[in-house]
C-alpha cells in the first residue's frame, strides 16, 4: 500500500515505515548467512571459508544494485512527494532499461576475470576451486538480485515497506530449507548453497517485478508516461553513481582487506567469515534504516516540507540506539557461541579470530549508526558531494590502517581499523547534515 510520508507525525511515521524495512534486511542476510551456515555445518571449515572469501567479490555487483535502488527510490519518492505521476512513471521504467544494460556488463564482467579476482586477493589453493564455483553460480543470479532491489527501492518509494517484507520473509525462509535440502540430500557442496540462493531470489525477483507493475497500473496521470527519458536518466545516475561507487570502492577497500587477512591462513578466515557476517548484519539493518530516512527526506523536500527532515534525524538516532543495545550485548558476551553457529568444531584460529572480532567492533555500533543516519539524510537531499566525502574518510582509513596495523600487531590490527575509521567518518557526516538546507527553514 501507498503511503504519503509527509502528513503525520515524524518520528510516528518514520518507526511505522522503518520497522517492515528493518524486518526485511533481517530476512535479507538471512541469505548470505544461510549458504555460510550450511557450508560450514554440512560441508567443512574450508567451504565456509570459500563462501566467505567469495562474497567479499560479490560485494562488487551487490553495489550497482544497491545504487540502482538509491538512485530509482531517491527520485521516485520526490516525484511521488511533488504527485508528478507520469514523471515518476517515467524514472521507474527509465531505471528498468538502463539497469538491463548495465546487468549484461557485470555478467561479463564477472564471468571473464571473476578467477582473476580470487587471485588477486591471494585465494589459498586449498579453497580456490570452490570460491570461484560459489562466484560463478552468483554471477549468473545477478540479474535477479538487481531487478529485486530496484522492485524494493520502488516501494520503498512509496512509502510501503511491508510488501518487500513480505517476499523476503517467505523466499529467504525458503532458501535456509532449500540450502540444507541440496547440500545434504544432492551432496552439493559448496554449490549446493549458491543454486539455492539463485533459485529463491529469482522468484522472489519475478513476483516482486509483477506486483510493481501491477501498482503502477493503478496509479492514474494526466500527462503520457515516458519510456524513457534522458534527463531523467541524468536525475538518477545522480544519486545513483555517487552510491554505486561508495559501495564499489567499499567492496574494493573489503577485497584488499580481505587479501590481507587470507596471509593469515584458512583459519583465520574462517573465523572473520562467520563473524563478519553477523556484523554485516548489524551493519546493513542500520543502512537499510538511513535508506527509509533517505525516503522519508526525499518525500518531505518533494513536498517543500524541509523543517520535518531534523526530526526525522532525531527519530533516526534514535532508532538505531535502541537497535545497537541488543547487538552489542549479544556480540560482546555470546561471541563464542556465534561463531560456533557456523562451525560445528571451528579451529582454535577461527574461534579466536570471530570472537575477538565482535568484541573489538561491537561497542562502536553506536557511532556508525549515527553517521548512516545522516548519510540517509543527505542522499535523500541529493547532497551526494558530501555524502561521498564522509563515506571515502571511512574508507580510505579502515584499509590503510588495516595494512598498517596488521603488520604491527596481526590479526587483531586489522580488526581496530574499524572503529578508528567510523569515529572519524561519523563527525564528518553529522558536521554535513547540520550544514544542510533544513536548518535554514527552520530558523
Amino acid at each position: 500500500m501507498n503511503k504519503d510520508l509527509t502528513v503525520g507525525k515524524p518520528e510516528t511515521v518514520l518507526w511505522k515505515f522503518c520497522l517492515p524495512l528493518f524486518g526485511s534486511v533481517i530476512f535479507q542476510q538471512l541469505y548470505n548467512i544461510a549458504d555460510s551456515l550450511v557450508a560450514g555445518k554440512f560441508v567443512g571449515e574450508n567451504a565456509l571459508a570459500a563462501v566467505g572469501n567469495s562474497y567479499e567479490i560479490t560485494l562488487i555487483f551487490i553495489a550497482f544494485a544497491f545504487g540502482c535502488n538509491i538512485g530509482c527510490s531517491v527520485i521516485v519518492s520526490q516525484l511521488f512527494g511533488a504527485k508528478q505521476y507520469g514523471e515518476m512513471k517515467t524514472a521507474v521504467y527509465t531505471t528498468l532499461i538502463a539497469s538491463a544494460f548495465l546487468c549484461l556488463i557485470l555478467m561479463v564482467f564477472g564471468i571473464t576475470m571473476g578467477g582473476t579476482l580470487l587471485q588477486v586477493i591471494h585465494t589459498p589453493d586449498n579453497i580456490m576451486q570452490d570460491s570461484k564455483l560459489y562466484l560463478d553460480i552468483y554471477i549468473w543470479g545477478f540479474p535477479f538480485l538487481l531487478f529485486y532491489n530496484i522492485a524494493t527501492g520502488i516501494f520503498s518509494a512509496l512509502g510501503d515497506s511491508k510488501t518487500p517484507f513480505i517476499f523476503l520473509a517467505v523466499s529467504s525462509t525458503t532458501n535456509i530449507l532449500v540450502d540444507i535440502w541440496f547440500v545434504k540430500a544432492f551432496k552439493m557442496g559448496v554449490a549446493g548453497v549458491a543454486w539455492a540462493t539463485f533459485l529463491c531470489q529469482g522468484i522472489s525477483c519475478i513476483l516482486a517485478m509483477v506486483v510493481v507493475f501491477r501498482r503502477f497500473y493503478k496509479i492514474k496521470s494526466e500527462e503520457k508516461t515516458i519510456v524513457f527519458s534522458w534527463p531523467v536518466l541524468g536525475k538518477i545516475a545522480g544519486i545513483a553513481v555517487p552510491s554505486i561507487l561508495q559501495q564499489s570502492f567499499i567492496s574494493v577497500g573489503n577485497i584488499i582487506i580481505q587479501g590481507v587477512i587470507n596471509g593469515f591462513g584458512a583459519g583465520v578466515i574462517a573465523g572473520y567469515s562467520a563473524s563478519v557476517k553477523l556484523n554485516n548484519l548489524v551493519i546493513t539493518s542500520f543502512t537499510t534504516l538511513g535508506n527509509g530516512i533517505s525516503n522519508f527526506t526525499a518525500q518531505n523536500i518533494g513536498a517543500g516540507k524541509l523543517s520535518r527532515v531534523k526530526d526525522g534525524f532525531k527519530a533516526g538516532v534514535k532508532m538505531v540506539w535502541m537497535l545497537s543495545v541488543p547487538f552489542i550485548l549479544l556480540y560482546v558476551t555470546a561471541g563464542q557461541y556465534l561463531v560456533t553457529f557456523f562451525v560445528d568444531k571451528p579451529s582454535a584460529d577461527a574461534l579466536n579470530t570471530g570472537i575477538i572480532f565482535l568484541r573489538i567492533l561491537a561497542p562502536f555500533y553506536f557511532v556508525i549508526s549515527v553517521k548512516l543516519v545522516a548519510d540517509g539524510i543527505l542522499r535523500g537531499a541529493g547532497r551526494m558531494r558530501q555524502f561521498m566525502v564522509g563515506t571515502f574518510t571511512d574508507l580510505i582509513l579502515r584499509v590503510v590502517l588495516a595494512v598498517v596495523l596488521a603488520g604491527m600487531f596481526g590479526s587483531i590490527g586489522i580488526w581496530c581499523a574499524w572503529p578508528m575509521g567510523w569515529g572519524i567518518s561519523m563527525c564528518i557526516s553529522v558536521y554535513f547534515y547540520r550544514r544542510g538546507p533544513w536548518k535554514k527553514q527552520e530558523r
